[in-house]
């Protein structure tokens, strides 16, 4: 009998262009100071090589080895990058892209379905074995929760500093794109600012 594999997705911890609700997608921001109960046992991490993950993961997950994946990484908003919705509202682009952001991408940027293509290809690279812990930003992580839920992405949140645990029967359920048996969100992180 198969044994059930669970993907663990956390979103990296909060940084200041969060904060100020801002599009960061490949800017490589760190992250603000937080406080987690980290987990001395998980000795392997995967995540978005950029450091706002990494930086999170060594607060988690201390002990574990840190394989960064590009392909993990956020959309990428290219012009849009570091800016806010209130900067942007007015332009014809960003209005047809937030009605359409599969199709849509930002000037000098990557749609929403781009960044699930290259989000794909970075999971045929995660680790062996039944449990695997994946360090993302939003964007991805909405992607696979909509995917192993059969739901909309839009209808999905990612919190910073979540822990979004998904179960299936089975490594090859998962790997055959089968939506998930079990869905739950719990807090990894403390921080006055969350």
């Amino acid at each position: 009998m198969d044994e059930s594999f669970v993907l663990r997705l956390i979103r990296h911890a909060p940084t200041r262009g969060n904060e100020q609700k801002r599009y960061i997608g490949w800017t490589d921001e760190s992250v603000l100071p937080f406080k987690a109960k980290p987990d001395l046992q998980i000795n392997e991490v995967m995540g978005s090589d950029l450091k706002r993950c990494r930086e999170t993961a060594a607060v988690l997950f201390p002990n574990a080895i840190y394989r960064a994946n590009r392909e993990l990484r956020e959309c990428h908003f290219g012009q849009w990058e570091m800016k806010t919705y209130e900067q942007l509202k007015d332009i014809q682009r960003y209005r047809d892209w937030i009605d359409d952001p599969w199709n849509i991408s930002p000037p000098g940027g990557e749609s929403l379905k781009d960044m699930a293509e290259r989000v794909e290809r970075g999971l045929r690279k995660i680790p062996n074995g039944n449990e695997v812990t994946l360090v993302l930003h939003g964007g991805p992580i909405r992607y696979l929760i909509a995917q192993a839920l059969g739901e909309r992405f839009q209808d999905q949140t990612a919190l910073n500093g979540g822990c979004h645990n998904l179960v299936w029967k089975s490594r090859q359920a998962f790997e055959e794109r089968a939506l998930c048996t079990s869905f739950s969100v719990e807090p990894l992180t403390a921080n006055d600012n969350m």
